[in-house]
């Protein structure tokens, strides 16, 4: 690989891929490498197994994947095999347990983010150099569970709830008991008046990290 490359593990659909450094994205899901567009060649393959030499690439960038390898310890030492430097976004789970639509709506999700790495775990285990917080502003476009955290209306659609892994693995019971209520709070201003701090901040601390090591 040239200078510079850079492999995208977990890279789904692509989204978060940077422009022309990319030159391999690996991707377990044949149905998402199938909603795949542009010139970056993909390969099905899973972090625990990287079908790269070591060290061929200059960087692996990891997004909001790590959480989701069955063996991530396993993923982590490959990727450090593979690069010369490592890049991942990850989040503290605590924060996700603790967020308001967790906390006061579905606290079955705070199960799940038990069972998954925490970005402290994640940096730990890499050796990194650096972590970094990164806030959500208030308006982000992404879709990721706590992006909404102004905009609590967001949650009363089935579309967002399906992009977002915290809802979708948690039991379709729990989250539409727990829909209803904030549809009802919301409704009644009460969702509202309990989180009036929230209504005139630009961007918060919803556990995002950046880890980096190399």
């Amino acid at each position: 690989m040239d200078d510079g490359a850079v492999v995208d593990v977990g890279a789904g659909a692509g989204s978060y891929e940077p422009d022309r450094s990319t030159v391999l994205a690996v991707e377990p899901s044949c149905r998402m490498l199938a909603q795949r567009a542009g010139a970056v060649p993909a390969v099905q393959a899973v972090a625990e197994q990287l079908p790269l030499r070591d060290r061929a690439a200059d960087v692996t960038l990891a997004v909001l994947t790590v959480h989701h390898w069955r063996d991530w310890r396993r993923g982590l030492a490959e990727l450090r095999r593979t690069s010369h430097r490592q890049v991942i976004v990850a989040y503290e789970t605590r924060l996700h347990a603790e967020f308001w639509l967790t906390r006061e709506y579905i606290p079955e999700i705070a199960r799940l983010e038990a069972s998954r790495p925490s970005a402290t775990d994640i940096a730990d285990e890499l050796g990194a150099d650096d972590v970094t917080a990164l806030p959500v502003p208030w308006d982000f476009a992404d879709g990721v569970f706590p992006a909404h955290w102004r905009r609590p209306e967001a949650y009363l659609d089935a579309r967002v709830r399906r992009n977002c892994s915290a809802l979708a693995q948690t039991d379709e019971a729990a989250v539409s008991r727990g829909i209803e209520r904030l549809r009802e709070d919301l409704a009644s201003g009460r969702w509202h008046e309990r989180h009036r701090d929230l209504l005139g901040r630009d961007e918060l601390d919803v556990g995002f990290r950046l880890v980096t090591r190399g």
